[in-house]
């Protein structure tokens, strides 16, 4: 498979890959292209992002929390339609965990999809000390093909003409492109990095100025030449093996809670859902009174804390949740999804507003970071998705603190090593078809537990139906 696709990689973080890449996913599309967007790492935000800009769905690519085959099976399903993939990567073109090495890093997914790299360097306050630099970054590993640099905040005739020709001669690199600073087209952050697309309104004005500012200072022809210049991928077989599950759960109907303050999901893990034949039934914690009839939850991260007198004041939802899961409906809740099942959250400003109350603890927003980072989770007892000591990879991200109520024992899931924290610490919480817990997964990469799930939800609804 051919496949068109270029990897847009960093110096560094906050060089601006992700307002670039952007641009010219809109700029292509401008073109009459078909865009396929991607993010390597484990990134909800970006691909909110992308998916406004390219018109569908952007799809993660993480090489520590899944196998090459894996990532190489997300690719192909997706950009074997496309007439160009444009691959964001994730802090600089070498970061990945701190395990060291190339795991979770942009260029072990360059290398996984033999895709050739275009670098955004940033040029603020350089001149001609861009040449070593840019020279080290091609140097450091030839089997990876860096094949055009984007110069970001070029000022001033140097910048903008006498440096590409420099680079070019010095290093043999292919200039696409000396952009000017845009103070002016900026998407606006918060404490866990840009506005998502759900929230911003500005957004659309933004892409538009992007996509413009694209046309006007970035080749584009060279790049969409440096795409087509991708070595032809050996498809592995990209048809899921079925098992006899999965035939099982044709009728699993998955309640997925999707609004401004709940949207951090895989896309890829509601694909993975649907191909083992779940039906997925979306509906709005902050709208909804009720539960739509489905057998399980699937309830992401997202915002909950900047939606917390909507949510809180919407109880007969509340309550609809709350006697689904005494009733054994199983429960999978990630991040803002478990923190909205606990007995009650405080907001930035120290205001207090009821959770659901499933969970025995308080949540309190703080300032700082609490948890960042990959982890590797280890099962402490059978739960929803594993057999005690079953192990599974995944990623932290909040600003959130949990204090456990003491009067109520502490069924923890997991225990933890990497990340923030010290090694085996406690996580979450299991409590019969409930498990939540701050940790984030990418379901296709752990398909022995998706299917734990979704047998649960097939014989809660046998048993639903058997009440009738």
């Amino acid at each position: 498979m051919g496949c068109p696709r270029v990897v847009m990689a960093g110096v560094k973080s906050g060089v601006g890959k992700t307002t670039l890449s952007l641009g010219i996913m809109r700029a292509l599309r401008d073109k009459g292209l078909e865009v396929q967007p991607f993010k390597v790492g484990p990134d909800y935000i970006d691909t909110g992002l992308h998916c406004q800009a390219a018109g569908v769905k952007s799809h993660n690519l993480d090489g520590w929390m899944s196998s090459s085959d894996v990532v190489q099976k997300i690719f192909l399903r997706n950009a074997c339609h496309a007439d160009i993939s444009v691959i964001e990567g994730v802090m600089g073109l070498f970061d990945g965990s701190r395990e060291g090495g190339l795991e979770g890093s942009t260029a072990q997914i360059a290398l996984m999809l033999q895709a050739p790299v275009v670098m955004v360097l940033d040029v603020r306050g350089m001149g001609k000390s861009c040449v070593p630099l840019l020279k080290g970054f091609r140097d450091y590993m030839p089997s990876l093909r860096l094949e055009g640099v984007i110069l970001n905040n070029a000022r001033g005739d140097f910048q903008q003409l006498r440096l590409p020709e420099l680079l070019e001669n010095e290093t043999g690199v292919q200039v696409l492109g000396a952009v000017p600073p845009q103070e002016e087209v900026k998407i606006p952050e918060r404490h866990l990095g840009l506005m998502p697309a759900e929230e911003n309104r500005g957004l659309e004005k933004a892409l538009s100025s992007l996509a413009k500012l694209t046309q006007e200072h970035v080749d584009l022809n060279r790049l969409i030449q440096i795409a087509h210049q991708a070595t032809e991928l050996n498809s592995p077989d990209i048809r899921e093996a079925t098992t006899s599950l999965s035939s099982s759960v044709s009728s699993v109907k998955i309640g997925i809670a999707l609004d401004q303050a709940f949207h951090f999901y895989y896309q890829d893990s509601l694909d993975y859902l649907q191909e083992l034949g779940a039906e997925l039934c979306f509906f709005s914690p902050l709208k909804d009174e009720t539960l739509p009839p489905v057998d399980g939850l699937y309830w992401g991260g997202g915002f909950p804390e900047m939606f917390l007198g909507q949510l809180s004041a919407n109880k007969s939802l509340q309550e609809a949740i709350y006697s689904a899961a005494t009733r054994g409906m199983p429960i999978l809740a990630e991040c803002g999804g478990f923190m909205f099942l606990t007995e009650q959250i405080t907001d930035f400003s120290g205001k207090a507003y009821p959770g659901i109350g499933l969970v025995p603890a308080k949540i309190t927003m703080t300032k700082k970071l609490q948890a960042l980072g990959y982890v590797k989770a280890t099962a402490v007892k059978d739960n929803l998705l594993a057999n005690r000591g079953e192990t599974f990879r995944g990623h932290e991200f909040h600003y959130s603190r949990i204090d456990w109520n003491p009067a109520s024992p502490i069924p923890y899931a997991f225990r933890l090593v990497g990340g923030r924290g010290p090694d085996n610490r406690p996580e979450g919480y299991a409590e019969s078809n409930l498990l939540a817990s701050f940790l984030h997964l990418h379901l296709r990469s752990h398909p022995a537990a998706t299917a734990r799930f979704l047998e649960a939800c097939r014989l809660y609804s046998g048993k639903e139906e058997g009440s009738v």
